[in-house]
């Protein structure tokens, strides 16, 4: 295979430097990265201004973009720079905005270097590319990695001061990225809590659109750092000129998207810089979060897979672990349980095949006990009335039962009736003279401090050394960040509490991880508020939505697994009626949408029929059987819910095409008259494909038994029998070798 490379091409001779070697020349040339499909091109001028020029496919020869010109008046404005400044001529939101030493308020960078790093994997080519202003040293250090096979693009800075004194900065995004169509297509994904990623498409006018979070904690409950962009046509899941993208961040972020009157539009990712004005000292430096991108020529479903892969591959923490079924206690018990109640629900969860137990809220706090959201929240000892003989207990109990043990914890915050309240307040976060507010009953803890960093920590390290069987933990964190103030903080750095709370907390997470590397982690923010490439980097999986009812989980895992792999999506299987919507569903329906992520449930299984304890045993060996496809396999939507009429439908497929699982459902009443059809596009056309109906004893589908050629699978489709609300369907592919047949 073709390996991945940088060519710096030299318009005098257009060599090839060698890679790895540090480029000083003033004159014109190119810096050019591509993965296997893409190409991502800059054009360094005579004045050393570093212009970007092309992000597409792949342009073998970019020579060309050597003699282009864009006809642009000079009194408009500049090229398109690879990262524009405040200053000068550009009139577009700058990525970077400072105010220097001297109180100049303008930077203009000029290219200094840039060489390819040398040792990264055949597959990763990272290029650093070194700018300085003009007038002053403040320096920016750009790093682009590629990532040949999964097509995607990634950008971060890293700006150091080595002027006299302080500088300020105002804006200090991650990438920039200008792209010229006709028309651009905006899919953004947002909601509220158990409406999570909402998707939303909109035409972009000339002007500015911005998605960004100023909640400091909780960032993506409401909108997402991630996007979907169509280029001239609205998006489509097959076809189209697609390119996607998300900031890995879980603090406060803003993605703006600037159309101009040149019919350019101008993507800018990173840190919000809402009251956040960063002071660096001399000789300090700021390093921004990854911008990731991609590009795509067969529509949103190309995007999705390339960001599945690249995630799957290079952020979730170790990717290739099982993933295990679970019952979660929490809807099934609440506060209200004991230590019988708990041993009978690892009882359960064994009978029913699952392969872990975890023990959500209320099992901690003695002086001030953990029975509802009002008291106890960070006194982390085990509550001697719920659980007399402690969690060790419960977790040797359950690994008799050969099933893994996990917790709930929600370590950032703290109930005002607590011990650790009311021994550290300079630890809480606010402004003393201000009314400290709450959200849910609780304060938010100062993560900016590194002794309440240490706390949680020692917390956990605490927990984990107690009782060593538990090998889960679910991370909640349901609150978000206002009225902020830190005593740790200097007085003139206040501003800084937005960048370091975010840091605190990954710096907490980096040493839970040397410390526990085999130990999963969930991340759980009031259900999706972190759901962030930011935090997979220390998660194996994230809690999408508390809103487990299978009608509204459509809508928020497609949005979801738009970005996000189907790896890292918990999804459980709920009481009926529903405890956040009261929408009453078959277990089937439940059973097979959960399926179409890492599967759970959250009930009491105390309160089933027999019949339906029957139904859901099946149902959890069949996932096993399958999970490996949906957990690895690349996902091909079918039918979307936002425009088939009540149907959603979608695949995963093995990475082989030797396998595949077809999930379908109807959550609108159809009639006698309408059945949908799917066509299974991604399996191999030129392969027979056996079809097994599963979770059911009597198959509904005509075809079940029957082999199929991939081409008509493909091209023809099948036609189940999805008529009725709340029928579904799921349907194993599997090749034949037709030299045994």
């Amino acid at each position: 295979m073709k390996r991945l490379y940088t060519y710096i091409i030299v318009l005098c001779c257009l060599s090839f430097k060698m890679a790895g070697q540090e480029n000083t020349a003033p004159a014109k040339e190119i810096i050019f990265t591509e993965t296997k499909d893409l190409s991502l091109i800059m054009t360094l001028t005579k004045d050393s201004t570093l212009e970007f020029s092309y992000f597409g496919l792949k342009i073998t020869d970019p020579s060309p973009f050597l003699k282009k010109t864009s006809y642009r008046r000079v009194d408009y404005g500049t090229e398109k720079l690879v990262y524009p400044a405040a200053g000068g001529r550009n009139f577009k939101e700058p990525a970077l905005s400072i105010t220097h030493a001297n109180g100049d308020i303008n930077t203009d960078l000029m290219y200094i270097s840039h060489k390819r790093v040398t040792g990264m994997s055949d597959n990763v080519q990272q290029t650093e590319i070194v700018f300085r202003d003009r007038k002053l040293p403040l320096y920016v250090y750009m790093t682009i990695r590629a990532f040949w096979k999964e097509n995607v693009i990634t950008q971060s800075v890293k700006i150091k001061n080595d002027e006299d004194t302080t500088v300020v900065l105002h804006n200090f995004s991650s990438g920039y990225l200008p792209i010229k169509a006709q028309k651009y297509f905006l899919s953004t994904f947002s909601g509220a809590w158990a409406k999570e990623m909402t998707m939303e498409e909109t035409q972009l006018t000339q002007g500015m659109k911005t998605i960004q979070s100023r909640k400091g904690v909780r960032t993506t409950l409401t909108e997402n750092p991630s996007f979907v962009l169509s280029l001239d046509k609205p998006l489509s899941e097959n076809e189209g000129h697609v390119i996607a993208g998300a900031l890995a961040w879980s603090g406060n972020y803003i993605l703006n998207f600037e159309l101009d009157e040149f019919q350019i539009l101008s993507i800018q990712g990173g840190m919000n810089p809402y009251s956040s004005e960063y002071f660096l000292k001399k000789g300090e430096e700021l390093i921004t979060p990854e911008m990731i991108f991609t590009y795509s020529s067969c529509g949103a479903g190309g995007a999705s897979r390339n960001l599945h892969d690249w995630a799957r591959n290079y952020v979730i923490y170790n990717a290739r672990d099982i993933r295990p079924t679970l019952l979660n206690s929490w809807e099934g018990a609440y506060f209200n349980f004991n230590e019988k109640k708990l041993l009978k629900m690892i009882d359960d969860a064994h009978s029913l095949g699952l392969e872990m137990f975890v023990l959500d809220d209320g099992w901690f706090g003695n002086k001030y006990p953990r029975n509802d959201s009002n008291a106890g929240l960070g006194d982390w000892q085990v509550n001697k009335s719920k659980i007399p003989s402690g969690i060790e207990k419960l977790t040797d109990y359950a690994l008799k039962k050969k099933l893994k043990f996990g917790l709930w914890i929600e370590p950032e915050m703290v109930n005002p009736q607590s011990e650790l309240a009311m021994k550290h307040p300079e630890w809480i976060t606010g402004t003393q003279g201000r009314p400290f507010t709450t959200i849910r009953n609780q304060y938010l803890l100062d993560l900016t401090n590194p002794e309440v960093q240490n706390f949680i920590f020692n917390t956990i390290d605490n927990i984990l050394k107690s009782s060593p069987g538990i090998s889960y933990l679910k991370w909640d964190a349901n609150r978000h960040a206002e009225s902020v103030g830190s005593t740790y903080l200097p007085e003139k750095e206040q501003s800084h509490f937005w960048i370091k709370y975010t840091q605190g907390l990954y710096h907490i997470y980096e040493n839970i991880r040397e410390k526990y590397p085999n130990i999963i982690i969930q991340s759980c923010s009031s259900g999706g508020g972190r759901v962030d490439f930011g935090i997979m980097k220390y998660t194996q999986e994230v809690w999408v939505s508390d809103n487990t009812d299978p009608r509204s989980r459509i809508f928020i895992q497609y949005g979801t697994n738009m970005i996000y792999p189907a790896l890292v999506s918990g999804s459980h299987v709920s009481a009926s009626p529903n405890h956040q919507t009261n929408n009453q569903t078959p277990l089937k329906f439940r059973f097979d949408l959960a399926m179409t992520g890492r599967l759970g449930m959250e009930l009491q299984p105390e309160n089933m029929s027999s019949e339906d304890i029957k139904f859901s045993k099946n149902a959890i060996l069949t996932y096993k059987q399958i999970r490996d496809i949906i957990m690895e396999g690349d996902l091909y939507r079918i039918l979307s819910p936002y425009n088939n009429h009540g149907y959603y439908a979608l695949s995963y497929i093995s990475k082989n095409k030797k396998r595949a699982v077809v999930f379908g459902f109807c959550f609108e009443f159809q009639g006698r008259t309408i059945t949908p059809l799917l066509q299974l596009n991604g399996l191999n056309p030129y392969k027979n494909y056996k079809i097994t109906e599963l979770n059911t004893e009597q198959p509904t589908f005509w075809g079940d038994g029957l082999i199929f050629s991939g081409q008509y699978l493909i091209n023809e489709g099948i036609n189940p029998k999805l008529q009725k609300c709340y029928d579904s369907i799921v349907l194993l592919l599997e090749e034949i070798d037709e030299t045994n047949n």
